[in-house]
C-alpha cells in the first residue's frame, strides 16, 4: 500500500504598506493626502505643486484595493477563477471592475445612476479606516443621523451590516453627544413615610412660591401695578393645598403668610422645600426670590420661625425639581387655572385674593383616586380632611328635635374623619404603588466618572465638566444625588443633571507630570504619579 503523508504549512500574507498606512492615520482626509505622497514618490502619480481630485481618486483606489485585499482576498481569487465566493457576499453578486475593485452587481443597473452608485465597493464592517470613513461622511454632512448617513454612504460604499456600525460611530460622535447628551435615570425611588402614613393634615408640608404677578392696592386713577407672589402649602399625605398672596418678595411678607398658614391650618412637623440655588441662572423676573431664598437675613429669620413651632425644615438637591413634583404640579394647576380666569386683566389686591381662595376651593375638591362604579358614590377628596365635608356642597341640614350631645357629635365627626382615611387607604393608597416611569436604573454614576452638567441657561456645547467625588445612595442602595468637582468649585447635583463623558478616550503619557485626555472638543488636565516605566512617545488606548 502507497502512504500518503500531509504537510501542515503556516503562510503569512504580510498587509499591505497602505493599509498599515492606515491604521496610524485618524483622518480619511489626511490619509488620502498621505497616500498620495506614497504614490508620488514610487512614480506612480505625476509630481504636482498641489493635489489634484484625480490624485485623491487614484489614492482612495489604492486604500479600497489594500482593505479588500485584506479582508475578501480568498472571494476576489475565487471570482478571478470563475468560482463562487462566500456565503455572505454572494446573494449581493460581487464582480471585479477594470480597477481591480470588487463592486456589487446589485439589481440597479438599468438605472440612470452614477457608476459608483449602481455598483457601490464592497467593504467589510469591522475595521479602523471603515471608522474614520464613516466618521468623514459624518462630519462633512453636518452630523446628519444614522439613516440619512447610511444612504449617503452607499452611493459611493456597501458596508456589510452597515446600520449598526454607523449607529456606533454616530453615537461616538463627541460633537453629536454635547448637542444632545443622553443623562442616566435611576430607578424611581420608594414613596416616603410621609406620603403613605396618615397624619394630620399640613403635618408633612411642602412650600414653593409662584409669580410674579401684576397687581394693584386700589382701584383708582394713578395708581400704578406692582408684583405680586403666590406662595402655596401642600399637604404631603392628602394633597391639600393651602394659598397664601404675598404683596412683595421680602422676608417679612413670607413669615406672614406662614404665620397666617399656621393659624389656619394648625401646627406643622416637617417643612419641604426646593433649594435657593434652583433660581441660579433662571429667568431675570426670579432674580429677586433667589436673593431672599439665599440672604442671610431670610434664613435667620425662617430658621428662628421654625424654632418657635418646633418645625424640621428640610430641602431638596439643588437643580432637581423631580425630587418637589407634588408642589410643583400643583403650582402648575394654580397657574393654569389662574391664567384661564384672569388672562391679562390687572386684578386689585382683594380681587386677586378672592380668585386664589376661589381656585384653593377647586383645587381641594378634585377627587385623590377614580371614581367607583357605586351610583351613590362619596368621591374621597382632600377636603374631607379639611373640613370633614366637600367644600362645593352646603351645609348639612339642621338637626331634629332629638339633637345629640356634644360629646355624640365629637364621636360622630371622628367616626366621619376614620372612615375618610379608612378610604384613603383602601381606595387611594394603591394607586400610588405602580412606577409610571424611571423603572430600571441604567448607567448608575460612580466616583472618578468625568462627566457634563447640564445647565439651564447655557447651550449644551458649553456646559461645564466635572469628576464625580462623592455620591449619596438612597435607602435602597441607588444613586440619585452627586456630589461633582469643577474647575469653579464643588456642586451637588441629581444624577438626572450628568452625562457620561465616552469612554473611548485616547491617553498619552508625556515627559511631563500630566495625564492628557484627550476627548473631542475638550481638554482635561489632572495630576498623576508618573512613575511608569512607559517611553516617552509611547500611547496607550
Amino acid at each position: 500500500m502507497k502512504k500518503s503523508v500531509t504537510l501542515t504549512a503556516l503562510t503569512v500574507v504580510e498587509d499591505s504598506p497602505i493599509y498599515q498606512l492606515g491604521l496610524r492615520i485618524s483622518s480619511w482626509s489626511k490619509l488620502l493626502r498621505c497616500v498620495v505622497y506614497v504614490l508620488r514618490f514610487l512614480r506612480k502619480l505625476p509630481r504636482n505643486k498641489f493635489v489634484t481630485a484625480s490624485d485623491l481618486n487614484t489614492a482612495e483606489k489604492a486604500i479600497i484595493r489594500a482593505l479588500q485585499a485584506k479582508y475578501f482576498g480568498h472571494d476576489i481569487a475565487s471570482i478571478r477563477k470563475l468560482d463562487l465566493p462566500s456565503k455572505n457576499i454572494r446573494k449581493l453578486s460581487p464582480f471585479i471592475d477594470e480597477d481591480g475593485i470588487l463592486r456589487i452587481q446589485g439589481r440597479l443597473s438599468s438605472s440612470d445612476l452614477p457608476f459608483e452608485t449602481q455598483h457601490p465597493a464592497l467593504l467589510p464592517k469591522h475595521d479602523h479606516i471603515i471608522n474614520i470613513i464613516v466618521d468623514y461622511f459624518h462630519n462633512t454632512n453636518l452630523h446628519t443621523g444614522p439613516d440619512l448617513l447610511m444612504s449617503i454612504i452607499r452611493q459611493r460604499f456597501w458596508i456589510l451590516s452597515a446600520r449598526n456600525v454607523i449607529r456606533k460611530r454616530v453615537h461616538m460622535c463627541k460633537s453629536c453627544f454635547r448637542v444632545s447628551p443622553s443623562h442616566p435615570t435611576p430607578m424611581m425611588a420608594d414613596l416616603p413615610s410621609s406620603r403613605v402614613m396618615e397624619a394630620k393634615a399640613f403635618c408633612h408640608t411642602g412650600v414653593d412660591y409662584a409669580g410674579p404677578f401684576k397687581i394693584t392696592l386700589v382701584r383708582k386713577r394713578g395708581h400704578h401695578s406692582q408684583k405680586a407672589y403666590i406662595c402655596l402649602f401642600v399637604c404631603l399625605t392628602t394633597k391639600a393645598i393651602h394659598i397664601e398672596l404675598a404683596s412683595d418678595l421680602s422676608t417679612d411678607s413670607f413669615l406672614a403668610a406662614f404665620k397666617r398658614f399656621i393659624s389656619r391650618r394648625g401646627p406643622v412637623s416637617f417643612m419641604y422645600s426646593d433649594n435657593g440655588t434652583n433660581f441660579v441662572g433662571a429667568k431675570a423676573q426670579l432674580d429677586e426670590m433667589y436673593k431672599l431664598l439665599v440672604s442671610n437675613n431670610f434664613i435667620s429669620a425662617w430658621n428662628d420661625e421654625l424654632t418657635k413651632y418646633r418645625i424640621i425644615w428640610k430641602m431638596i438637591p439643588p437643580r432637581a425639581p423631580h425630587f418637589g413634583g407634588l408642589w410643583e404640579s400643583n403650582i402648575k394647576s394654580v397657574k393654569t387655572h389662574l391664567n384661564r380666569v384672569i388672562g391679562a386683566q390687572i386684578l386689585t389686591y382683594e380681587e386677586m385674593l378672592t380668585v386664589l381662595n376661589q381656585i384653593e376651593c377647586l383645587m381641594n375638591s378634585r377627587p385623590l383616586c377614580l371614581l367607583s362604579a357605586d351610583p351613590n358614590p362619596e368621591i374621597l377628596t382632600p377636603a374631607h380632611f379639611l373640613m370633614s365635608t366637600p367644600l362645593q356642597y352646603l351645609p348639612a341640614s339642621e338637626l331634629s328635635a332629638n339633637q345629640m350631645s356634644l360629646t355624640n357629635r365629637k364621636a360622630l365627626l371622628d367616626g366621619l374623619v376614620n372612615s375618610y382615611w379608612r378610604k384613603w387607604r383602601l381606595e387611594y393608597l394603591h394607586t400610588l404603588q405602580v412606577r409610571q416611569k424611571w423603572c430600571t436604573s441604567d448607567n448608575p454614576v460612580k466616583v472618578g466618572t468625568v462627566v457634563l452638567i447640564h445647565q439651564d441657561d447655557i447651550p449644551p456645547l458649553r456646559w461645564p465638566l466635572g469628576v464625580i467625588q462623592e455620591v449619596y445612595p438612597g435607602a435602597d442602595n441607588i444613586i440619585r444625588v452627586a456630589l461633582v468637582k469643577t474647575k469653579s468649585g464643588f456642586l451637588k447635583r441629581p444624577a438626572v443633571r450628568f452625562s457620561k463623558i465616552q469612554t473611548r478616550t485616547r491617553i498619552s503619557l508625556r515627559n511631563s507630570p500630566s495625564l492628557r485626555i484627550r476627548n473631542g472638543m475638550t481638554l482635561i488636565w489632572h495630576s498623576v504619579n508618573t512613575n511608569l516605566n512607559y517611553p516617552a512617545s509611547s500611547e496607550v488606548k
